[in-house]
């Protein structure tokens, strides 16, 4: 796919039927091969075994806060269960913390494929845009390394790195910000 799984038509009839718990239709535009999520560098801020947890957001934390949606799909377009999701951002202020473990963490995805992260929406540091990164996984298959982008960052026509294949859906809530993005993963299902 050339967008985000949750941008095109067909697949978000699948994201839709997982959404009431049934298991998505088969289309021929869905039953295809469905491109799978692009991959990205993983950079130099990644730290293994991040805690299991679906909110990066501590007590006082600064920033605006980001609710992350999505399901992880295989290329049939069925929701994968118990995927694994990592992901791990700097701050407010572009800073990682590569001494502990803020604003990182690892989850699960549901029976239905699907995930739910709240952090804040990172800060800018020199030479990138706005990401997220995360790894994802589906139970017992190999690790997509990607990133996850902002759009109309002025940032994102500079950063050599960012691909708006990655685009999250974002829109303002309150406050705050929601965004959903859909992984399909190289697996058949």
């Amino acid at each position: 796919m050339a967008v985000p799984v949750s941008l095109m038509g067909v697949p978000a009839l699948a994201r839709t039927a997982a959404e009431r718990g049934e298991a998505p239709e088969m289309t021929p535009t869905c039953d295809d091969g469905d491109d799978p999520t692009i991959p990205q560098m993983e950079g130099p801020y990644f730290k293994p075994n991040s805690p299991q947890r679906t909110s990066l957001v501590q007590p006082g934390t600064p920033g605006v806060r980001l609710t992350v949606t999505g399901y992880v799909f295989g290329r049939a377009c069925k929701p994968i269960s118990r995927a694994l999701l990592d992901f791990w951002q700097a701050d407010t202020y572009g800073t990682y913390d590569n001494a502990g473990y803020r604003f990182r963490g690892h989850q699960f995805t549901d029976a239905n494929g699907a995930f739910k992260l709240t952090t804040i929406v990172p800060g800018l540091y020199p030479g990138r845009t706005r990401h997220l990164h995360v790894k994802v996984q589906a139970p017992g298959r190999p690790i997509l390394t990607t990133q996850l982008y902002f759009p109309g960052e002025p940032r994102n026509n500079t950063d050599t790195i960012f691909d708006p294949r990655l685009l999250m859906n974002v829109r303002a809530v309150g406050n705050g910000k929601e965004a959903d993005f859909d992984f399909v993963l190289n697996v058949p299902q």
